[in-house]
């Protein structure tokens, strides 16, 4: 059986469950939040050592003006009401991504969560905020001087942690997104219709319990 040690989300149709609740799409963002609270809970009870979650893209600056600057508040403002139930659940949070080009605020945020939950054990919840694979790929690359892929990986954001074993992408499409195109290679992909604040602990129960059974041959036979 299958050792769980790693699961991404990308965490897809947010906005289009708002709409589809006749609200707006920054409505569905609010509840996308409280299905992330729910599946690290989950994620703990099913004592899963490290989970990731694509929160805000390279390329999601593209989006309105208005949708970015509510995603950014929502993040300030959850940690800032959940500090003390992060640290208390044992929760340890790394922000994966290129934070130079965040506001003073949420780079003050960010710094103060991570500094605040560093000790912490239960499980590692990184953060994927201003992230793209490819250029994380290309910052790698040039930072590493002697390159192998021992070395290589020393330089991704996620170094000195074990790869994804499973992604977990919600809202119907059936792609990547420049997600963690690196650390994916070998990780086993499930693409579900189901809008994220629809997704639920029993989605992931039965996620974990298939990738328990599946076989993993990693290019062997």
């Amino acid at each position: 059986m299958n050792k769980l040690n790693h699961v991404a989300f990308i965490m897809d149709g947010n906005g289009r469950w708002g709409k589809k609740k006749n609200k707006s799409r920054n409505y569905g963002h609010l509840k996308g939040v409280e299905t992330v609270k729910k599946i690290v809970t989950s994620s703990i009870k099913f004592k899963i050592p490290i989970v990731t979650f694509f929160v805000f893209s390279s390329e999601n600056w593209k989006r309105p003006k208005k949708e970015i600057t509510f995603l950014f508040k929502l993040i300030k403002t959850y940690f800032s009401r959940e500090i003390k139930s992060i640290i208390s659940q044992g929760i340890k949070i790394n922000i994966l991504g290129d934070v130079k080009k965040l506001s003073k605020d949420i780079k003050f945020t960010l710094k103060k969560t991570t500094k605040l939950t560093k000790e912490n054990k239960k499980i590692i919840v990184n953060l994927a905020i201003n992230y793209g694979a490819k250029n994380e790929i290309l910052r790698a690359l040039k930072k590493t001087k002697k390159l192998t892929i021992k070395n290589f990986e020393k330089n991704l954001y996620t170094k000195n942690m074990l790869n994804p074993d499973v992604l977990i992408r919600t809202g119907g499409h059936q792609r990547l997104s420049n997600f963690m195109l690196w650390q994916l290679a070998y990780s086993e992909l499930y693409f579900l219709n189901k809008l994220w604040p629809d997704f639920n602990s029993v989605d992931l129960r039965k996620i974990i319990n298939k990738f328990k059974k599946s076989k993993r041959n990693f290019g062997a036979l």
